[in-house]
């Protein structure tokens, strides 16, 4: 989905609420992007009072899509992907990162807010490899039983799960349960990955994690939290996990040394990716 505004629908799509913050919208801002409402840019400006590089979040989460798609279309030969809360459209997404390396990989989308669906519609109509489709990512038998997802998709083969800045806006205890719905309907030799805001539980970090969660989830967006180590890691279920595991997104497979310190929201942010025997 590059942007192309061209493409764009020249007014506010049907379903749009511009008095509520949506959470594509919100990390559409984070990222400098254009789709998005002053109720969207007001929750970054609420975080930025206890972390004034909140942004940092989420080109951490964008960093580590990029390097994810690499890692899963050159060394891991995987040809299909399952992105589930694919967001507003901005540079390298998804299908377009994988496609570059796999001309034939096909990609399903699947998001539930109306401005994402509209632009995507737009922007994806010439791409007969990649769609976005319908429904509620934290509702997995309802992905997993659409018609379209099954039919782009072969469960025979193996998938490409992308749970990457999503399931942080899921508060209830049962995301383990959740993702082991999704892990259950993948093929052996499937992959996951996720991305997930952390609290570090460290004196230095965790004190930051817990004031950032405070302010999302009372901002117009009403969703964030930062979970523990062992929280998140309960959401691969027994995958195996692909070196190094779970650590910090900047700490997955780097693109090069590192020169200058990561700022402390880095630190609140952690990535894996998994691995279906």
């Amino acid at each position: 989905m590059s942007h192309s505004s061209a493409a764009y629908p020249s007014a506010v799509p049907v379903g749009v609420d511009t008095t509520r913050a949506s959470i594509a919208r919100v990390y559409d801002a984070a990222l400098n992007g254009k789709d998005n409402f002053e109720v969207d840019r007001d929750v970054l400006a609420q975080v930025r009072t206890v972390a004034p590089q909140v942004n940092d979040l989420a080109w951490a989460n964008r960093d580590f899509l990029i390097r994810s798609c690499r890692f899963l279309a050159q060394q891991a030969g995987i040809e299909q992907y399952l992105d589930l809360g694919s967001g507003l459209p901005t540079a390298e997404n998804t299908h377009q990162v994988v496609q570059r390396i796999r001309p034939a990989a096909r990609v399903v989308y699947v998001d539930n807010d109306p401005m994402v669906l509209a632009h995507a519609r737009a922007l994806l109509e010439e791409n007969p490899d990649t769609s976005i489709v319908t429904a509620d990512i934290f509702r997995p038998l309802e992905v997993l039983g659409n018609q379209a997802v099954r039919s782009e998709l072969d469960f025979d083969r193996p998938i490409g799960l992308f749970q990457i800045g999503t399931l942080h806006h899921y508060l209830d205890d049962d995301g383990a349960a959740l993702m082991q719905t999704y892990i259950d309907a993948l093929p052996s030799g499937s992959y996951v990955a996720i991305a997930h805001f952390y609290d570090p539980q460290t004196p230095e970090f965790s004190e930051l994690a817990q004031q950032m969660e405070e302010k999302f989830v009372h901002s117009p967006m009403r969703s964030g939290r930062f979970r523990t180590r062992a929280e998140i890691q309960s959401f691969f279920g027994d995958l195996e996990m692909v070196e190094p595991g779970l650590v910090l997104c900047d700490d997955w497979w780097p693109d090069g040394p590192r020169l200058s310190p990561l700022s402390p929201v880095r630190n609140c942010i952690v990535g894996g990716i998994g691995r279906k025997k």
